[in-house]
């Protein structure tokens, strides 16, 4: 059965890509085929992977306006068992194209309801850092939402925007869509870190995951390389982090 996670929130700069990239690596350092969609027109994901989204023929875009399959597109990356549909800047004409369309928020769901449900265990999706018809589609077509943040004032305004989105969706277009809330960047000599992590676990118990991604030099430098950080530095803070944000993920959803 496969698992379609989206992991998006309307600020930027919350390791959104990073825990795309470095949870999808951990599932499939467990033994699980992943596919990675990027439906951001950074592209950050893309890069990530060590793809130059500028020389690619085929992208995520051809398949999300063509008869063209998901799995035709997708590349496979330096991780074994993890392959990705590429991004590149046209999503943001796409974007818009989409917009005019009937239906328009169902056509990502639909190209993955089109797959052989054994071609992957997850699918994971990076969602642009603002709402519009592209995170839409990647929130119609999920099972869960993954909502990066990190335990600051700015962030937690966006974190309820986007919990509130999430909410939406479920009223318009996926009323399945379920949502869990992931601290990262967590740096624990904060008192303001601090203080606000207090105030997510009081708050938000119930959705919230109980790893917390911490701040890692190594997790930054790690796309600079085209690799996830299993790979980059396997033995560091932070892929230990991701690989029990895995286990939780499998245990718990």
């Amino acid at each position: 059965m496969m698992t379609t996670i989206a992991v998006g929130n309307q600020k930027g700069g919350v390791a959104k890509t990073t825990t795309c990239l470095s949870l999808g690596a951990c599932l499939a350092e467990m033994g699980r085929t992943v596919l990675l969609i990027d439906l951001d027109p950074q592209a950050n994901l893309t890069l990530s992977v060590g793809l130059r989204p500028e020389e690619l023929r085929h992208t995520v875009g051809e398949a999300l306006l063509g008869d063209v399959s998901l799995v035709s597109i997708s590349r496979e990356s330096n991780v074994f068992g993890m392959d990705i549909v590429p991004a590149s800047r046209e999503l943001t004409v796409i974007d818009k194209i989409l917009y005019g369309r009937k239906n328009y928020e169902f056509f990502l769901r639909r190209k993955l309801e089109a797959m052989d449900k054994n071609s992957y265990d997850f699918v994971l999706i990076d969602c642009p850092p603002y709402f519009g018809v592209l995170t839409l589609n990647a929130l119609t077509a999920a099972d869960l939402l993954i909502i990066p943040v990190q335990c600051e004032y700015y962030a937690m305004h966006a974190l309820r925007q986007t919990m509130e989105l999430a909410k939406m969706v479920r009223d318009r277009t996926n009323p399945w869509l379920t949502y869990r809330v992931l601290v990262t960047m967590y740096d624990q000599r904060n008192k303001i870190c601090q203080l606000m992590l207090n105030q997510l676990q009081q708050k938000l118990d119930r959705v919230l995951y109980s790893t917390i991604i911490e701040v890692d030099t190594r997790l930054k430098e790690s796309p600079v390389f085209g690799k996830p950080i299993t790979i980059y530095e396997p033995r560091t803070r932070s892929a230990q982090q991701y690989r029990a944000l895995a286990k939780e993920l499998m245990n718990h959803g």
